[in-house]
């Protein structure tokens, strides 16, 4: 079994529910806290896990109650090595500042979301036009990390990457690649053609089938920016004009439809593993052009 580090001890620091700090943390939950205060909370023991690893430079405070430190020490240990400060709560306090964290919480300066930007090289983005659901956007977010996509783009009217559900449904992942916001959707799609990207749209009269053969194979293996609509309405004439082709998802079931999370998980995964193919493919051609 594998061990995972002690953390420090924590002793009790904060223990009054009605403190001037703990109604501090507790208005970040709403967007104007987080404008005036220039931060955000993350909520929970894996997300504030990723938020120590992968952005300890913005990360202000750090809140465990002991229970949390005894089941994520790491959380403790790998701040304290980073020079943050990290303070033991009680179980009414960290239910005071958030009913959601499980115990650990973590406040982000807000320069952290944004200073995202487009990466240069990207391959494969995510695109949400005027997605409103936070459990959704925080899905496609964790999905777009899991296929090794270089960006996630938040553009229109879309719910702010730093909603503290768009955070816990990331699972942390909000923390392992850009999430750009603050562009109109055709504004995200001039960025990413100017990467070199092909911009494909998800819609059910699609004029490509995800999943058929090489048609398919052929249109996922460039490096491709996927536009999503919004969870109610999809996308408008306008928005899938903006495309250089529509991709429809086959329904072999009686289900119409999939959520924007479920759809956005297929897509870009297929695009993933379109990548993957064609480069070793490449890569066995050049292995056998060298060979004696």
């Amino acid at each position: 079994m594998t061990r995972r580090p002690a953390g420090p001890d924590l002793a009790i620091t904060l223990s009054n529910v009605a403190a001037d700090r703990v109604k501090q943390v507790r208005a970040l939950a709403g967007r104007s806290a987080r404008l005036r205060a220039h931060r955000f909370v993350v909520e929970g023991p894996q997300c504030v896990r990723e938020a120590v690893r992968f952005a300890a430079g913005s990360v202000l405070d750090v809140y465990l109650t002991s229970a949390a430190h005894a089941r994520s020490p790491e959380i403790a240990a790998e701040a304290a090595a980073a020079g943050l400060r990290v303070y033991g709560c009680s179980p009414e306090v960290a239910e005071a500042m958030s009913g959601d964290a499980q115990g650990a919480i973590a406040v982000v300066g807000l320069e952290r979301a944004e200073g995202a930007e487009f990466p240069a090289a990207a391959r494969l983005v995510a695109i949400l036009a005027d997605a409103r659901d936070p459990g959704n956007a925080g899905t496609v977010i964790r999905a777009a990390d899991a296929a090794g996509a270089d960006a996630v783009m938040l553009a229109g009217e879309s719910v702010e990457a730093t909603n503290p559900k768009v955070l816990r449904a990331s699972a942390g992942s909000f923390f392992h690649l850009p999430v750009v916001e603050g562009r109109s959707l055709a504004e995200a799609v001039t960025v990413a053609r100017s990467a070199g990207l092909r911009i494909l749209a998800t819609d059910g009269a699609g004029n490509v089938t995800l999943g058929d053969g090489a048609a398919s194979a052929a249109s996922l293996a460039v490096p491709t920016a996927w536009i999503f609509g919004n969870e109610a309405r999809g996308l408008s004439p306008a928005d899938l004009a903006l495309a250089d082709a529509t991709v429809r998802i086959p329904m072999y079931g009686r289900a119409e439809s999939l959520n924007l999370g479920a759809a956005a998980t297929l897509c870009l995964f297929a695009s993933a593993s379109a990548h993957r193919a064609r480069a070793d493919t490449a890569a066995h051609s050049a292995a056998a052009d060298t060979a004696p």
